[in-house]
């Protein structure tokens, strides 16, 4: 039986860019709250922004935020994974010089931006939202650090990766997530780490959950439970980590509903 459903949201709930949760997934938050189910939002996104984005139902559920560098439940705090200052400030340092690439710095209530274009000021504090702190110095980076990430306008390439994770590979995780985004995250942080700390809260065990992602910041967590779901839309890397695909998540979320989550019955109609 599902104890536990936690989803990624940019590519996964939310699609082709939207900014905006679909109105159906509310009642059926709620449902699997009736249901004994608990639904986790699980992102590379900040708590501020997931709440907001998750206002009619932020107490019926729990958060996995900044690739999993920190979890909230009915605004308690369960841990927070925070980068060495020096090795923060380093790598947002390097990203600042490094052509047309903009950075952020993840702290627990805000992020630290220091925009090269409108463009990426418009799209922090207008388009996602974020809580933004605008910086004119690195030394105003005061607050401990969760998670840094590099954003390129026009989209990632496999040498801006292969470029990141030469600079810093050996010192922290760099992982692609998202169209435009690399994260730098601490040795040890991802999703799964949060599915763990709720299941040591709540008594749930890795075959009692199931999770839904499409990125390689999702890997660690669909490898997390037997059930794991990538979006069909993935890269084959983030598919092959996972024992199932799925075109959208709110049908199996019905689905887990009607079925009182039983996962056997839901699987009986997963291709």
């Amino acid at each position: 039986m599902i104890k536990l459903v936690a989803s990624d949201l940019d590519g996964t709930l939310l699609l082709n860019g939207a900014q905006t949760l679909p109105e159906e997934l509310f009642p059926l938050i709620r449902k699997l709250k009736e249901k004994g189910i608990l639904f986790v939002a699980a992102s590379g996104r900040q708590y501020p922004n997931m709440r907001r984005l998750f206002e009619p139902v932020k107490d019926d559920m729990g958060f996995i935020c900044e690739n999993g560098a920190m979890a909230v439940r009915n605004e308690k705090i369960l841990y927070q994974d925070c980068f060495e200052s020096g090795l923060a400030r380093e790598i947002a340092e390097a990203i600042y010089k490094t052509g047309d690439a903009e950075f952020s710095c993840a702290t627990r209530d805000f992020y630290y931006i220091m925009p090269k274009t409108r463009h990426f000021l418009k799209l922090m504090t207008e388009v996602v939202k974020t809580e933004s702190k605008v910086i004119e110095s690195f030394d105003e980076i005061t607050e401990p650090c969760m998670k840094l990430a590099v954003y390129e306008k026009d989209g990632v390439q496999e040498d801006t990766i292969r470029y990141w994770r030469e600079q810093f590979g050996r010192r922290c995780t760099v992982v692609t997530s998202g169209f435009a985004w690399v994260d730098f995250i601490p040795f040890g942080t991802n999703k799964a780490r949060g599915l763990e700390e709720y299941g040591k809260l709540l008594g749930i065990r890795p075959e009692e959950c199931m999770a839904f992602g499409d990125e390689y910041n999702d890997i660690e967590m669909l490898k997390a439970t037997p059930y794991g779901f990538a979006m069909r839309h993935s890269k084959p890397g983030v598919r092959e980590a996972a024992g199932y695909t799925a075109d959208r998540v709110e049908p199996l979320l019905e689905a887990l509903i009607k079925a009182d989550g039983n996962i056997e019955e839901v699987l009986k109609d997963v291709q």
